[in-house]
């Protein structure tokens, strides 16, 4: 859900520009999961753009407080929401941990890194959602350590209609800076991709897994 229209326009126009997010309908790329897709998103450039990386996280910062108050713990999903998620509870003066895809197989074989107590209360902060699956196996880690586990927000969501219904499911309320149908409204606006463009990437969106097939 987007919380600001004026911040996810802002979002989406800052992604665009410093290429973490990367429109190719003509050259699709291909993600780990066997997907084509005509979009590319890693919002870990964000971080080398100090002014960038400093606009996500008071939002970000800001969209907690407006909905949450302040929680007790700050946590970010590894790999990607590790540095905008240290930003965020730095930005909020609070602690930080963040959680592993599954435990360490050797060491304290710790799946939460950091110190995180029974009962306190936690927001998720994430770089991406896309179907949730990663994000969500986040918030169980940190439900299995009897956290209270108030939401999540992210930067950006492809806005799948297999993640709105896997958030509901696990009864997660997310919110997200950006979404994929603000993208695409910045992108016309901006002159970054043609209208014929945009029908083949609302196609995908429509129907990722079996598109250009």
């Amino acid at each position: 859900m987007i919380l600001n229209k004026e911040t996810a326009q802002k979002t989406a126009e800052l992604l665009l520009q410093i290429n973490a997010i990367k429109l190719q309908p003509q050259n699709p790329f291909l993600w780990a999961s066997g997907w084509k897709s005509p979009i590319y998103c890693d919002n870990r450039i964000t971080l080398s753009y100090p002014s960038i990386r400093n606009y996500l996280r008071e939002n970000i910062a800001n969209q907690i407080e407006e909905l949450y108050g302040k929680p007790d713990v700050i946590a970010g999903v590894a790999t990607g929401a590790i540095g905008i998620g240290m930003l965020v509870a730095d930005y909020l003066k609070l602690p930080f941990v963040y959680v592993r895809p599954e435990a360490k197989s050797h060491g304290r074989q710790n799946q939460i890194e950091g110190i995180i107590k029974a009962n306190q209360s936690v927001v998720v902060v994430e770089d991406l959602i896309s179907t949730g699956k990663s994000s969500l196996n986040a918030v169980s880690a940190l439900r299995d350590f009897k956290a209270n586990v108030k939401g999540m927000i992210a930067i950006f969501s492809y806005n799948f209609e297999i993640a709105n219904e896997n958030f509901k499911k696990e009864k997660i309320e997310l919110h997200t800076l950006s979404d994929y149908s603000t993208l695409l409204l910045q992108a016309e606006k901006s002159k970054y991709i043609s209208n014929k463009e945009i029908e083949t990437l609302n196609m995908w969106r429509d129907n990722p897994a079996n598109w250009n097939k």
